[in-house]
């Protein structure tokens, strides 16, 4: 089994982001992703250093608004003041939401030509109807991956584990448009492990550690773990059982270190377009 290295696929991105970002700069424009922060999780503020790491090397301006237990209404607000202002051009919420507020309560504040992660309603609809649009950078990871790998993808067969609207469902439309058939597995799938094996390429997306072995596995299928679960000693482990999936799988995604990477450099690189446009 080949272990798929994200971050050298991401370097990679990170390098085209850098050079468009140089020839903003020479028309003025300062590529700027505003960030709001509703929570004081630990590792939602890990995950946001992260972004603003990764933007620094790059070239990107980052605002964050760090929120201290704030009401549906709040969040909205600075939502829609960033969406406003014309020199922040992607505008993202990070979660976990507040008790009592939902996701989709509060994105629908972004501006559509700033929904750098694609979360707005909007963008998810404009998504499934095969209009331009920002799709939600962890899914757009899953298919940059692929993509980049020479991952044949047209009349194969895809199945995705997890249909969230974050990762799941947005990923099974964007191989859709690979003209994969793709199937959308989720908890009540019956015979999970026989319709997995079924698959040329399989994406774990359920938040479930080591959720997918061995029986799951078609003998050469290429594996995108991105499932990221924390375990009792601070480190972090995918969908995937990795060893026990080894005999079987083609290549996979490791976790730490396959589709995060690529996820950060795509938001960016939408950023980037924003901006541009």
């Amino acid at each position: 089994m080949r272990l798929i290295d994200g971050r050298a696929i991401a370097a990679g991105i990170a390098a085209e982001n850098t050079a468009a970002v140089a020839e903003l700069a020479a028309t003025g424009v300062v590529p700027t992703l505003g960030i709001v922060v509703p929570t004081s999780d630990e590792a939602t503020a890990w995950y946001v250093r992260s972004i603003q790491r990764a933007a620094a090397k790059v070239g990107v301006q980052t605002r964050v608004v760090q929120l201290s237990n704030p009401d549906r209404a709040e969040i909205v607000k600075q939502l829609a003041d960033l969406s406003a202002d014309p020199n922040v051009h992607g505008v993202i919420c990070q979660t976990p939401l507040p008790d009592g507020v939902a996701l989709e309560d509060v994105v629908a504040a972004i501006d559509p030509a700033k929904d750098v992660d694609g979360a707005n309603p909007v963008s998810l609809g404009r998504l499934a109807a095969g209009l331009p649009t920002y799709s939600p950078a962890t899914a757009a990871a899953v298919v940059e991956i692929l993509r980049r790998e020479e991952v044949p993808l047209a009349g194969r067969r895809a199945v995705v584990v997890g249909r969230s609207t974050v990762v799941g469902k947005p990923a099974a439309l964007l191989l859709l448009a690979e003209h994969a058939t793709v199937t959308v597995c989720h908890s009540r799938t019956q015979d999970l492990p026989a319709v997995c094996a079924e698959a040329d390429v399989l994406v774990a997306a359920v938040g479930r550690a080591g959720l997918i072995g061995a029986d799951y596995v078609k003998p050469g299928a290429v594996i995108i773990d991105v499932g990221t679960n924390p375990t009792p000693d601070g480190g972090l482990v995918g969908d995937v059982d990795a060893e026990a999936v080894k005999p079987r799988a083609g290549a996979l995604t490791p976790v730490p270190g396959g589709v995060g990477p690529v996820t950060t450099m795509l938001l960016l690189r939408h950023t980037i377009q924003a901006a541009t446009r």
